[in-house]
């Protein structure tokens, strides 16, 4: 079983993460170190709750250049809910620089009327990479689980994965790039649909395909 290190940087439970991940197949590892990041076969990123004190987290524990590393050598790698979020330049949440290993910004929902913010519960994916190998296995427009205020808006739609609509806002809800994958919603408190998309990650991690990003 691959070994996949889940990054803990104080920052969500992690408990269900692990959970889904075993359920795919994995043996998941909690850790904050850059030395067992190095030696995981993949790594997910997890978080819920503020981006300036997640990347602040991230830093104070020295943990930025080994995620950026582990990225650019190739290493599969999922982001979850906040875990997306700070992989882009900069938020509208708070003033702290993102890790910007994505070109994009995070922005609010606009306000509108009839629609909540946050964004609470379950919706649609619209799967603009309908070929991407995390969406294997799925119906054509899966249910899935958000909680957010927040979303990412890359510069580069090419690495858009899926989208979902809230109130009238189409937003990104999941992006993939090569060995970089990110979500905006739970998979691990999205029933089946979430499992798969768990147990399509863990596939990735045990094929030897995939090649370094771009």
């Amino acid at each position: 079983m691959p070994t996949i290190a889940v990054v803990d940087y104080d920052m969500g439970n992690l408990h269900s993460a692990c959970k889904g991940l075993e359920k795919a197949g994995a043996t998941p590892k909690v850790t904050d170190s850059a030395t067992e990041l190095e030696r995981a076969d993949a790594i997910v990123l997890p978080g819920v709750g503020a981006f300036d004190p997640a990347v602040q987290h991230l830093r104070s524990r020295h943990l930025e250049e080994p995620i950026k590393r582990a990225i650019t050598s190739g290493k599969p790698f999922l982001g979850i809910c906040l875990g997306l979020q700070i992989l882009f330049e900069f938020s509208e949440e708070g003033k702290e620089p993102g890790l910007g290993i994505v070109a994009g910004t995070v922005k609010r929902f606009r306000h509108e009327p009839g629609i909540t913010i946050p964004h609470m519960g379950w919706n649609q994916l619209e799967l603009t990479q309908p070929n991407s190998s995390l969406w294997k296995e799925l119906p054509a427009n899966p249910w899935v689980y958000f909680v957010h205020s927040y979303y990412v808006e890359p510069v580069d739609s090419a690495v858009r994965a899926a989208t979902i609509t809230h109130g009238n806002q189409t937003v990104t809800a999941a992006i993939a790039h090569e060995n970089l994958m990110a979500v905006q919603f739970h998979p691990e408190k999205s029933s089946t649909p979430g499992l798969q998309i768990l147990a399509n990650f863990v596939q990735l991690v045990e094929s030897p395909q995939l090649s370094t990003i771009s």
